[in-house]
């Protein structure tokens, strides 16, 4: 696992059907996760056997794969992937991609083991992680996860940054319960100089509430936050779907990802692979192809055949909808496909 990357096998680049050439890959290394956030999963959630998972070497076949046909930003992503045990052998070698092929290596975490292994991800070549965190208030953020310490995610957030990671703040905008935390949010990260992304609720998986009930649309949020605020539109793009604005007077950035009242879909440049190994093409269909059977059955060539298969598939745009006692756009939870 260690060592210069192997030489790549050439082959085609990677465009879809629709003329977009896919260059982020999002990485759900477990489904599994030490929260229990109720805009994302059931208090009670069945994981998949660990039989049912890909190996270490095979996730990172398959990413190494996607690097050499053109893939230029991974993120690890869960579940929570540092309950992963041997994520930190993983992070190493597509680390050692970094400069060599890939743009960047990051990853989206809920911070609550991120004091102990920041050091870490930043030797590893992480330089920018993402960290969801929907509330600063104790009792809100334990209502809001079910179990969480919000002050052990907030040292874990302060230890990424003291380790030389750049920190994005993930905040999920929630209709009733944290949108008066959304300004202050905002100035608390400004003066730690943390960005902060705001996102819609998405209708993915069943819950034990009614996603109707939470959605808060980012447009009304917006419209309060430049009240407040003197934001400034940026040309800034992270490889993702958000849009951006400079937040005076810190200089740091707001971003907006709006699947709901603002589509994206036009410039989707992503797949997403499951810890099962299968890979999705919308985070809001259930469009997808079996990369664990395609590589263990056929090696580098059956890879390459299910991924052209999958670009050839890939939908024009998700069918998010929310709207109340609505059932979500897929059965499968964020965790599934990864956050």
């Amino acid at each position: 696992m260690h060592g210069a990357p192997p030489a790549p096998i050439p082959a085609p680049a990677l465009v879809d059907g629709h003329g977009r050439a896919i260059r982020y890959l999002r990485v759900s290394v477990t489904d599994r996760c030490d929260l229990r956030c109720r805009y994302c999963m059931a208090e009670e959630m069945t994981f998949l056997p660990r039989a049912q998972l890909l190996s270490l070497e095979e996730i990172a076949i398959i990413a190494e794969r996607f690097i050499a046909r053109g893939v230029r930003k991974i993120r690890l992503t869960g579940g929570e992937p540092l309950v992963r045990r041997d994520v930190a052998e993983l992070t190493r070698r597509l680390g050692r991609h970094v400069g060599a092929g890939l743009d960047e290596l990051t990853m989206t975490t809920n911070g609550t083991r991120l004091a102990e292994h920041a050091d870490a991800l930043y030797r590893a070549g992480i330089r920018r992680i993402n960290v969801s965190l929907d509330s600063r208030d104790p009792e809100r953020f334990r209502f809001i996860t079910r179990t969480g310490d919000v002050a052990r995610v907030l040292a874990g957030i302060f230890a990424a940054r003291d380790a030389g990671l750049a920190v994005k703040i993930n905040m999920v905008a929630l209709h009733g319960l944290n949108e008066g935390e959304i300004a202050p949010m905002l100035a608390w990260c400004g003066e730690n100089g943390f960005d902060l992304s705001l996102i819609e609720t998405m209708p993915l998986g069943s819950i034990d509430e009614d996603r109707a009930d939470r959605f808060l649309p980012l447009t009304r949020v917006f419209a309060d936050l430049s009240s407040r605020f003197t934001l400034t539109p940026s040309d800034h793009s992270s490889g993702g779907p958000a849009r951006y604005w400079r937040v005076a007077p810190w200089g740091t950035k707001l971003g907006l990802i709006s699947p709901l009242t603002h589509n994206f879909c036009d410039a989707c440049n992503r797949v997403r692979l499951t810890t099962e190994g299968l890979l999705y093409m919308c985070l809001g269909q259930e469009d997808r192809v079996d990369l664990k059977a395609a590589l263990r059955d056929g090696g580098v060539a059956g890879l390459d055949a299910a991924i052209d298969a999958a670009l050839a598939a890939k939908p024009a745009a998700h069918d998010f909808r929310i709207s109340a006692g609505a059932a979500p756009a897929v059965a499968r939870h964020m965790s599934v496909t990864g956050g």
